[in-house]
């Protein structure tokens, strides 16, 4: 591709710390691991980090975590908001641990969950808000404390395509009580497959290293907030089952090559947002296209294309002559969710009118951004949407 999707962020380093491991010939979880989430802990500004073998793993570990704490913990049934615009892997905890999702619109502009809609979509059932900071672009934060208000309901963020964003000088995936992250191979970092889950919450803590490995007590700290205390007998206490929990283990591999990762992130994210400047620059006043609107610092994860209602050409006629042109291109993130055909299998309803998500699903598409200079493939993106 000319202007593709994504690229590779590794050099010498990242190969490096692999044979590192390699020479090791320690392959599973351990050490390496450990380091990255404790850099990883200071580097989001939380207390703590759990790194597990994908970002839909950090959704899945996230919300077990809130059914089996021990107060204020979700129950079947317990109403979530959510955005009708995410990736599957957002939605599809809620629903196999028997919560009740509540669809609201997205705002066309932040394409991130319409702040009106979500104020009028609170219940006395709400229980909980899934926040999710799309392609790279941070909620406002600020607003959502206030619709949330003396409520009590538990914010949290799925940040998987937002590594690095920022509001009110906070990283985003902070501002709930956990948010997730993904390290997959087209996004900020790449550790192979990768996923993390930070919280400053130490009970959440320990649940989120008791379910990462078969619910066991064996990675607990002799006295953590899931079994009280642990024996000293090893033999016994290395196979305690005491939560139904995975296998979301990462590799050292991928522990090991996230350190090198950690070192370029700040690099890199400055280099996508040099990026968005132009690519902004050139974009923002098109006759027939709309681009996503920024909220506080975006890390800019892709740039988002939406076709206006006078646009000369459909999204599909478009798509077809980018590809031509070997320009990589995708839907914004699943379009308009609600869609599908797996919600037969959901506890749900729809807050209002899903408008902005369909519109989003029928005419919007984005680009991929990248930790290198992109002056010339944006420029050539605009030369053949000008023709």
């Amino acid at each position: 591709m000319h202007y593709p999707l994504a690229s590779s962020t590794w050099d010498e380093a990242e190969y490096a710390a692999m044979q590192r491991v390699i020479d090791s010939g320690m392959f599973s979880m351990g050490k390496e691991v450990a380091q990255f989430e404790k850099e990883f802990a200071a580097w989001s500004g939380s207390r703590f980090a759990v790194m597990v073998n994908s970002g839909s793993s950090a959704n899945l570990a996230m919300i077990g975590a809130l059914i089996f704490r021990k107060q204020g913990a979700l129950k079947q049934g317990d109403e979530v908001i959510v955005p009708a615009v995410s990736w599957s892997t957002t939605y599809y905890p809620l629903q196999q641990y028997g919560l009740k999702l509540k669809f609201v619109d997205i705002d066309r502009n932040t394409l991130n969950m319409d702040l009106s809609q979500l104020e009028a979509a609170i219940s006395e059932k709400t229980r909980a808000i899934l926040a999710v900071n799309l392609l790279g672009n941070p909620n406002d934060f600020a607003k959502i404390r206030q619709i949330v208000g003396s409520h009590d309901i538990i914010l949290l963020e799925d940040n998987c395509e937002s590594m690095g964003a920022m509001f009110d000088g906070k990283q985003a995936g902070t501002f709930g009580l956990m948010g997730t992250f993904s390290s997959f191979f087209s996004h900020h970092i790449s550790t192979m497959e990768g996923g993390l889950v930070v919280t400053d919450d130490e009970e959440l803590y320990h649940i989120l290293l008791c379910l990462r490995a078969h619910g066991w007590t064996r990675n607990l700290p002799k006295f953590n907030h899931v079994c009280g205390e642990k024996s000293d007998n090893p033999f016994e206490e290395s196979f305690r089952f005491v939560l139904p929990g995975y296998n979301l283990r990462p590799l050292e591999l991928s522990g090991a090559i996230g350190q090198e990762q950690l070192k370029k992130l700040p690099e890199m994210i400055q280099a996508r947002r040099d990026n968005a400047a132009y690519f902004q620059e050139i974009f923002s006043h098109h006759s027939w296209l709309d681009i996503q609107q920024e909220t506080g610092e975006s890390s800019w994860f892709g740039f988002a294309l939406v076709l206006k209602p006078d646009a000369p050409i459909t999204r599909d006629e478009l798509v077809k002559k980018l590809a031509e042109a070997n320009i990589d291109v995708r839907p914004i993130v699943a379009g308009n969710f609600a869609k599908n055909e797996v919600l037969k299998w959901f506890d749900y309803n729809i807050h209002d009118e899903l408008v902005n998500a369909e519109y989003i699903d029928r005419n919007g598409f984005f680009v991929g951004n990248h930790h290198y200079d992109l002056a010339s493939q944006i420029s050539y993106l605009h030369a053949v949407i000008s023709k």
